[in-house]
């Protein structure tokens, strides 16, 4: 009798289980939408135009395989100084946080952003269209560039201090809200920024290959333009501005500024070891002013952002292959625009769905936990690009009937939510920290240093491509190249999780 009820039981959880699994998915697919406020929809519209900011990147590679004489190690390098205005975001943060313009501590800094990414659409525009003969293709293209990521750089200081002020610190009586209760919250606030660059993204993921194939390099830089057009509308919807104001800490924006002056002189000096230099230096002038800003921090919490931010350093910190294997593709695979038009749309797709379905964990979840299983996924999935090179779609077409698209969209839609993820954690801790009248130089500074990060990648990705040289037409090295990067991209983040995962 007892053995008939225990099964009975048995079926009755099982039955059950459906129903349980049922609810719980539809609780994370409705948890990013029960966290949305109106609040939020002007700092997510920035992030969304970041996003969209992709419809011109399918022209833009092509235009610089077709056009420009940079070998895949000089573009890698040109990637190092593209990134080192992120790396200066405390004097944008710090500017926001200290010093109105017109009377306006965001929509203003709004507005010159959007006049510099729009500078920088028409100067790509005058460089492919002929407009400027009298100056270097390859040298419009470096100004272009560099205006758009300044501009970038500047509209995101201000969407991420928004992200600290549009969650309140107190309840309706007036006191402090749970810190569990906040930290859930600034989380959510993070991944909806996240999926409103996903958004971004997707929307313009199809339409950047397809613009590539079918109009002229010129026209598709001119529709650019549309995208500093959509961060105006962000600055009309923003209602109320904050009026924490930090006065001026002459450490911070004057040391800032004084930092710029010297990467500005190292990349004009012609120095061999120019940008080491300003890596070593970009490093101490960041860990420096954190030690300011973090004084008034208890010292377990300063171990514990100390330990985490290493990590994070450590996963971004890794090579990338270069524009070498992109080439090959286009070359060997035969691969097109309108095909890396809907590689990106797959990407985005998954990317988004992603970051929806995993709210949940990626704002209650350890950042080393997440980290770690990140890692690992990058180096499995590092292995189909690797495959491709050695000849495995050959192998596999006459096998299963599917070849080299069918595995690169795969391997697309396998790895497209990774990038985006690993960010979340980071970007929660920071919000949780930010101090009050000094939220975008905090935010500013560490976002600094995570940019440092992507320089210190850059670097190893130039090192790799000046090993392992890779030209136009000429790709017998780019296997090795291939698997030393997917090498490093696993070593470096596991080392750093086994060395510092338990102190976090």
């Amino acid at each position: 009798m007892s053995t008939l009820t225990g099964r009975a039981q048995m079926r009755r959880l099982l039955q059950q289980v459906p129903a349980k699994l049922g609810a719980a998915w539809l609780t994370n697919v409705a948890r990013p939408v029960r966290g949305f406020r109106v609040a939020y929809l002007p700092l997510l519209t920035v992030y969304f135009a970041y996003g969209a900011l992709g419809l011109i990147d399918v022209t833009r590679d092509m235009w610089i395989k077709e056009e420009l004489a940079l070998a895949p190690a000089e573009l890698a390098g040109i990637g190092v100084w593209l990134s080192l205005p992120w790396t200066i975001k405390m004097v944008f943060g710090h500017l926001v946080d200290s010093v109105p313009l017109f009377g306006s501590q965001r929509r203003s800094y709004i507005l010159i952003g959007a006049a510099c990414i729009a500078s920088g659409m028409l100067t790509l525009a005058g460089a492919a269209g002929g407009w400027f003969p009298q100056y270097s293709a390859d040298h419009l293209y470096i100004l272009g560039a560099m205006l758009i990521v300044i501009g970038t750089v500047i509209q995101d200081v201000v969407a991420d201090a928004m992200s600290t002020e549009v969650v309140s610190r107190v309840d309706a009586t007036g006191n402090p809200r749970p810190e569990d209760e906040l930290r859930a919250e600034l989380g959510m606030v993070q991944v909806l920024g996240r999926l409103a660059l996903g958004i971004g993204i997707l929307s313009v993921a199809g339409l950047s290959g397809w613009l590539a194939q079918f109009l002229a390099r010129e026209t598709v830089f001119l529709l650019g333009l549309v995208i500093p057009a959509i961060t105006v509308c962000a600055v009309l919807l923003i209602r109320s501005e904050s009026h924490e104001r930090h006065p001026i800490d002459w450490r911070i924006l004057g040391g800032g500024l004084a930092f710029g002056a010297v990467v500005l002189a190292l990349a004009l000096s012609g120095l061999q070891f120019a940008q080491e230099l300003i890596f070593i230096v970009s490093m101490a002038v960041i860990c420096t002013m954190l030690f300011f800003v973090t004084r008034e921090l208890d010292t377990p919490t300063r171990r514990a952002i100390l330990f985490t931010t290493i990590i994070i350093f450590a996963f971004r910190a890794t090579p990338t292959v270069g524009d070498g294997y992109f080439w090959w593709t286009l070359d060997v695979l035969k691969f097109d625009e309108a095909f890396y038009g809907n590689l990106r749309q797959t990407a985005a797709v998954i990317g988004l769905v992603a970051m929806w379905m995993f709210s949940k964990q990626l704002t209650e979840s350890s950042v080393t936990k997440v980290l770690f299983w990140l890692a690992v996924a990058g180096a499995v999935l590092s292995l189909p690009n690797i495959s491709l090179y050695f000849g495995f779609h050959h192998w596999t077409e006459q096998t299963f009937g599917f070849g080299a698209r069918a595995i690169a969209v795969i391997d697309a839609a396998a790895a497209s939510p990774f990038v985006q993820l690993s960010m979340i954690p980071l970007l929660t801790l920071i919000a949780f920290y930010a101090p009050a009248g000094n939220r975008a130089t905090w935010f500013a500074l560490m976002a600094s240093l995570m940019n440092m990060a992507l320089v210190a990648g850059q670097l190893q990705t130039k090192y790799l491509n000046e090993i392992f040289v890779v030209q136009r037409g000429d790709y017998a090295e780019l296997g090795w190249l291939l698997i030393a990067a997917a090498v490093l991209g696993f070593v470096i983040p596991i080392s750093a999780i086994v060395l510092f995962g338990r102190r976090t």
